[in-house]
């Protein structure tokens, strides 16, 4: 009787502990870690408990990730690592403000729908058979990515892919799931069960998750944990030159270019039978030109419905390519930029982003106040048209969480450095400073990429990156040489649904299994990784002189 009840006890502890796992990760995780910093307690290592802790928190998420960035606020000041005022400096960063800017930028791309006109017009260009419209897909997500969050740049391609996938399979030309055939009659599959995708469908739905991830390497406002990395490199060295937009494109896109070409083939090979013409998955992809036609049909017929270019359109346009040239030209190197010309004062890209921010809360969707003096008193404008974006829409639509995100990472950073915390991490790191730099830079990425598929991506850049910063102090090499390449594999997370929001996007709609993912995203990872290593040391190297130890990093 008592080993039945103890039985019984058991199952309903194992129970409560399942549902309120996180409430008792929240309050047992910081007492388990109060060793840490209680056998000695310095600045050091009370700075290393809170790091451990917040790091704890974000990997198993056990509170939401912004909520978790606050900690520094708390424990800092009141641990004696860093003053209330230091501290909150940290959460409105130059680099915060310009994510702010180009998040607003990006949203009021998405409020006109100009995103989807040019996406549409792509398409229509690279031609709609099968292979032609995964590397449209593929291609335009890839761009917008560079601009816009990857989670809204993949949100804006799976509408676009699923109606096509449908209309296909409404014409008799292909199918998006895998029907079960019995006696030569369809057999309905049964309504509980999950259809399961074909592999065509797969391939266009994961191919474009990925193609938003490597796409938001390619532009320092593309990713989070670009911007991460920025704050971090130029809170642990205020004394460097500091990340520059063209300098960044020139190293980044070239590698994006590649890692999605040759991803796309690794995924078409797997899934399409690209180079394996009697396989199976080559077959079911040759639709003919009846296919091409019928794919062709939807997307005039979609550019169609979007009737001509609106004044709305043309403006955000026009405003979205100031703010590409005010980037890249406030400091090109190769002519003086415009900063320099206006001021001797620092000048950084946050600026050139809220420059443009204000214009487009300036300018009017509507061109009607033209009219406000003609004898027609029907074109004279009864009310004043709203700007090209208004307040309420950046409320609904900016992720004020990832603000948060990245000034807590901003914050670890600069405790890190005033504490010693870092360096003293590095001491213990020592044996692995004497390798070989480029091992080092290999040990990081890796290492990277393996923690980025289990965890947020820019909480792992917060907790990686200032460790490198001191690292490279230690090993006498040039910060950038182990920090961007970390940085960039940390939007490696290719191979589960829950490692980036793009992945979960698009597994959804198709019913992508965990396993097909993984496959899949392995092999894009060992591609991006190996681009990553055979293209940096060598083009990066040429753009900042990675071989030099600079004299600002002491």
């Amino acid at each position: 009787m008592k080993s039945f009840e103890m039985a019984t006890y058991s199952r309903l502890l194992f129970r409560a502990v399942r549902i309120y796992w996180r409430a008792l990760f929240v309050v047992v995780y910081p007492l388990v870690l109060l060793p840490v910093f209680l056998h000695n307690n310095v600045a050091a290592f009370r700075c290393l408990y809170v790091v451990l802790l917040m790091a704890g928190y974000w990997v198993f998420e056990a509170l939401p990730l912004p909520v978790t960035s606050l900690i520094p606020m708390v424990l800092f000041p009141l641990m004696g690592i860093l003053d209330s005022d230091k501290t909150s400096l940290c959460y409105l960063k130059e680099t915060n403000m310009m994510f702010v800017g180009g998040l607003v930028i990006a949203i009021a791309v998405e409020y006109c729908n100009l995103h989807t006109r040019v996406a549409l017009y792509v398409i229509q260009l690279v031609g709609c058979s099968p292979r032609r419209l995964n590397f449209g897909l593929v291609t335009v997500t890839m761009f917008v990515s560079m601009w816009i969050s990857n989670t809204a740049a993949t949100a804006m391609m799976i509408p676009i892919i699923e109606a096509t996938l449908k209309e296909l399979e409404t014409q008799g030309i292909g199918e998006m799931f895998e029907t079960n055939m019995a006696d030569n009659d369809k057999i309905e599959s049964v309504d509980s069960d999950p259809k399961k995708p074909t592999r065509t469908t797969m391939c266009y739905f994961i191919s474009t998750a990925y193609a938003a991830s490597i796409g938001g390497m390619g532009c320092i406002v593309g990713s989070g944990t670009n911007l991460t990395f920025k704050g971090i490199y130029e809170t642990s060295f205020p004394e460097s030159p500091g990340i520059e937009f063209a300098k960044w494109m020139l190293l980044n896109v070239p590698m994006m270019v590649l890692m999605m070409s040759l991803s796309l083939i690794w995924l078409q090979m797997m899934f399409m039978g690209l180079f394996r013409p009697n396989s199976q998955d080559a077959k079911k992809i040759r639709v003919g030109s009846q296919g091409a036609a019928v794919a062709r049909k939807l997307i005039r017929t979609k550019i169609s419905e979007m009737g001509p270019m609106s004044f709305h359109e043309g403006a955000v346009a026009a405003l979205f390519v100031l703010s590409v040239l005010l980037w890249f030209f406030r400091k090109p190197q190769f002519i003086v930029g415009w900063a320099e010309l206006i001021t001797q004062h620092k000048v950084k890209d946050a600026t050139a982003a809220l420059i443009v921010v204000l214009l487009l809360f300036i300018i009017p969707a509507r061109p009607d106040f033209i009219h406000i003096l003609s004898k027609d008193e029907s074109k004279r404008p009864k009310s004043p048209s709203p700007a090209l974006i208004t307040w309420k829409v950046i409320q609904q639509k900016l992720p004020w969480g990832l603000i948060f995100l990245l000034g807590g990472g901003f914050a670890l950073a600069e405790a890190s450095k005033e504490s010693q915390m870092s360096k003293l991490i590095a001491d213990h790191l020592h044996g692995m400073a004497t390798l070989p730099k480029f091992a080092v830079m290999v040990i990081s990425c890796v290492f990277a990429t393996v923690l980025t598929q289990f965890s947020s991506n820019v909480a792992v850049a917060n907790v990686l990156l200032p460790v490198l910063a001191e690292m490279a102090k230690v090993a006498k090499v040039h910060p950038l040489y182990l920090m961007l390449p970390t940085s960039l594999c940390c939007s490696f997370a290719y191979c589960l649904p829950v490692s980036t929001p793009p992945n979960a996007i698009a597994a959804a709609p198709c019913n992508m299994s965990s396993t097909e993912m993984v496959k899949a995203g392995l092999g894009v990872a060992v591609i991006s990784l190996l681009v990553l290593f055979a293209v940096f040391p060598f083009l990066g190297t040429a753009i900042w002189d990675l071989e030099a130890y600079p004299e600002w990093v002491e």
